[in-house]
């Protein structure tokens, strides 16, 4: 080489994967995995080879935690076949990242600063500090609860099924519950009935209940109880719009349940079906009453129900409380002429009413889109359709029953928008552009008249 001539030096390129695409890629390997082991033969009680889009539908749904449906999980699936779908359910829910530095902690590994960023993300943790006691202290949680669940099942399904097989099915329903996930194992009474053959008892009713709403608070929200108990003020923000939202959320639907749909049930049967039916949409999935005999009113509010979800950092899916809670308070400092939303004497960042903005569009978009394109392929009601889409990117898994009937196309529409709504909008976008452009230039501004 010449003294004059210059060498070009490549800046090396960082290819490490950001939290986002190892989230992504966590969840789409368990599931394939999941695929893999219901395709085999032993997983089902006929010995027959389930066809890969069938397994790929039922483990998307249960590592969505979604509980939709193409084979009735009791009758279909052998003790083998449901272990593996309650494995998946108990993945997804707690998080493909929980699980992975929970085993890599046990293993004594040391867990490096990536892993616990991802962990921040995975679980909406606001820091990066102490995200590993936390983790174990939602693992100790978890595993409570769902024991906790089990027992109380338990005397009930002991006496309907026998010591063992109620003991099994007491901890599939805690675990499915528990995790949002609304795979029951009730369909050896009749196939897809759920939990329409308890719609009046009251152990089960409260029991399932009770785990659902726990799944779905939100584990920061776990975090503020056990730290502050009942002194409401020490709790965080996000934790009092959580739980404000969410008694709302519970309360107001039932009322209109018990006093409009249910009207010619016995009294407490009212109650227990009105407010099942409140709380199942977010995003739990089990029934209790017939939900093709709602009126469309009924159905609809279902429908947003199952849209909204639970709360970040939950077993739940959908857009998730705090997403709506934010819109609400930005529209009502526009109508009050106010500069800032705000909570409990706190302001809202503008990045964050422009991710609820755009949450809330992407969520919207899909569910429509999912749900006309299935009711012109498939030529079905357009609100039988707009259930199914609610129900699959919501990962809630209600049905009016047309799951098995539509075609492998709709089944993979199904299955995209479980994907979508468990892993969540911005973590794919983040993930698919892991590089931000910083610029400092701004074009210049032109006020549109919107309204």
């Amino acid at each position: 080489m010449q003294p004059h001539q210059k060498q070009t030096l490549q800046k090396p390129v960082n290819r490490h994967m950001t939290s986002f695409q190892i989230i992504i890629l966590g969840f789409s390997g368990v599931i394939y995995i999941g695929t893999l082991l219901l395709m085999l033969p032993f997983a089902t009680q006929e010995g027959v080879n389930t066809p890969f889009i069938d397994a790929l539908f039922t483990a998307t749904s249960a590592v969505c935690v979604t509980g939709l449906v193409l084979h009735d999980t009791a009758t279909y699936w052998s003790v083998f076949g449901q272990a593996v779908i309650l494995t998946l359910i108990q993945i997804g829910g707690m998080g493909v990242v929980t699980v992975g530095v929970a085993i890599a902690a046990a293993s004594g590994r040391k867990i490096d600063l990536m892993q616990r960023s991802t962990m921040q993300e995975a679980i909406a943790a606001p820091q990066v500090g102490g995200i590993v006691r936390m983790t174990k202290f939602l693992l100790h949680v978890i595993l409570t609860i769902e024991l906790i669940g089990a027992l109380a099942l338990a005397p009930v399904f002991c006496r309907d099924f026998g010591f063992l097989k109620g003991l099994w099915y007491a901890v599939f329903h805690s675990i499915s519950a528990f995790c949002n996930a609304g795979f029951d194992l009730l369909g050896v009474r009749q196939p897809f009935c759920s939990l329409t053959p308890y719609s009046s008892q009251p152990v089960i009713n409260l029991t399932i209940m009770a785990l659902i709403v726990t799944g779905g608070i939100g584990f920061l929200t776990w975090d503020d109880i056990r730290k502050n108990k009942w002194h409401l003020k020490k709790y965080r923000m996000q934790s009092k719009v959580i739980l404000t939202v969410t008694a709302f959320l519970i309360v107001v639907p039932a009322i209109y349940f018990f006093f409009c749909e249910f009207s010619d049930l016995p009294f407490w049967e009212r109650v227990w079906n009105a407010l099942f039916q409140s709380v199942t949409p977010r995003t739990a999935g089990f029934n209790t009453a017939d939900l093709t005999a709602l009126s469309e009113v009924g159905q609809l509010l279902i429908i947003l129900l199952m849209l909204i979800g639970g709360s970040p950092g939950s077993t739940a899916g959908g857009m998730k409380t705090t997403t709506v809670a934010v819109l609400f308070s930005s529209a009502v400092s526009v109508f009050r002429k106010r500069d800032h939303a705000q909570f409990y004497k706190r302001r809202i960042s503008d990045g964050t009413i422009r991710n609820a903005a755009t949450i809330f569009l992407m969520y919207v978009f899909l569910f429509l889109a999912g749900g006309m394109i299935i009711s012109y392929t498939e030529q079905v009601p357009l609100v039988a359709a707009l259930f199914e889409t609610a129900s699959a990117i919501g990962t809630v898994g209600l049905t009016l029953g047309i799951t098995p009937e539509l075609s492998g196309f709709s089944h993979l529409i199904l299955i995209a928008l479980m994907f979508f709504g468990r892993v969540g909008g911005l973590t794919l976008i983040f993930a698919a552009i892991s590089e931000r452009r910083a610029t400092d230039s701004r074009y210049p501004q032109e006020k549109i008249t919107v309204g």
